[in-house]
C-alpha cells in the first residue's frame, strides 16, 4: 500500500520506540517524514534507519517536546522545505515518576503535564496554524483508561490526552481528524522497567495473545486512523493490548 504517497507526516518523540515505528510504517507507504527527539547521536540514527526504507524522505530536528523555540523551528523547516503538513502525531511522552500518585512531588507532576499534554496541545496548535490538512493522532496508554498502581500520575496524563483529543476532534472537524491510541505494554525504553527481568512472562500471561507488546504492533493502527481508510473516524480511541480488556477481572 501506498496511503501516504505525496504526504508529509511530523511525528514528535520519534528517533526509537513507538514513534520511529511509525515514521518507519509511514515511510514505508510514500510518506516523507519530520521526526524529533531530545538527543541528536539517537535523531541520527534514526534517520539512517529510515533512509535504508526510503532515502531522502525522513528529517530530524533535535530539541525537547516542551520546547517553544524548539518546535517553532521544526514548523518552520516543514513549511520551507515541504510546503505543509498533512499528519501530526504527537507521540512524544515521559514518566519519570514510579509510584502512587500521593508519592510524586508537584514539579514532577507539572513536567510531566507539560510534555504528555500541553506540548501536544502546543505542537496541535502550531501544526493547525501552520495549515495542517488532514489528521492527527495522539499517543496515549491504557493508563489513561483507568486506575494504574506504579504509574499513577503518567496514568492521569494519559488521561487528560485522551479527553483532549476528544475535545479537539469537535474543535477541528469537519476539515482534520484527531484520534488516539492506547498500548498496553510496549517493548520500548520507557516502558522497561515494567518488563524487565522475570516480569516480561507474568506480563505475557495477562494478554489473551500471550505476549507484550512491539512498538510495530501500534505503527499499523496509527497509520491507519491517520490514513484515508478512517476518513469516518474522529474523536475515537483504539486500545491495543493484546486482549487484555476482554478478560473479566475478579
Amino acid at each position: 500500500m501506498r496511503r501516504f504517497e505525496g504526504r508529509v507526516a511530523l511525528i514528535t518523540g520519534a528517533s526509537r520506540g513507538i514513534g520511529l515505528a511509525v515514521a518507519e510504517r509511514l515511510v514505508t507507504e510514500g510518506a516523507t517524514v519530520v521526526i524529533t527527539g531530545r538527543k541528536p547521536e539517537s535523531l541520527t540514527a534514526a534517520i539512517a534507519r529510515l533512509d535504508a526504507i526510503a532515502e531522502g524522505h525522513a528529517v530530524g530536528v533535535a530539541g525537547k517536546a516542551d520546547d517553544d523555540d524548539h518546535r517553532a523551528d521544526v514548523l518552520a523547516l516543514v513549511r520551507d522545505r515541504f510546503g505543509g503538513l498533512d499528519h501530526l502525531v504527537n507521540n512524544a511522552g515521559i514518566n519519570p515518576a514510579y509510584g502512587p500518585a500521593l508519592q510524586i512531588e508537584s514539579s514532577v507532576v507539572r513536567k510531566i503535564l507539560d510534555v504528555n499534554v500541553v506540548a501536544a496541545l502546543d505542537w496541535t496548535r502550531s501544526a493547525v496554524e501552520a495549515g495542517l490538512r488532514r489528521s492527527i493522532v495522539n499517543t496515549g496508554s491504557v493508563a489513561g483508561l483507568s486506575a494504574s498502581p506504579g504509574v499513577a500520575f503518567y496514568g492521569v496524563s494519559k488521561a487528560a490526552l485522551l479527553n483532549l483529543t476528544q475535545q479537539l476532534a469537535v474543535e477541528l472537524a469537519p476539515g482534520i481528524r484527531v484520534n488516539a491510541v492506547a498500548p498496553a505494554v510496549v517493548r520500548t525504553r520507557l516502558a522497561q522497567a515494567l518488563y524487565e527481568g522475570d516480569r516480561e512472562a507474568r506480563l505475557a500471561a495477562v494478554y489473551p495473545l500471550g505476549r507484550i507488546g512491539e512498538p510495530e504492533d501500534v505503527a499499523g493502527p496509527v497509520a491507519f486512523l491517520l490514513s484515508d481508510d478512517a476518513a469516518w473516524i474522529t474523536g475515537h480511541t483504539l486500545t491495543i493490548d493484546g486482549g487484555a480488556s476482554a478478560v473479566a477481572v475478579g
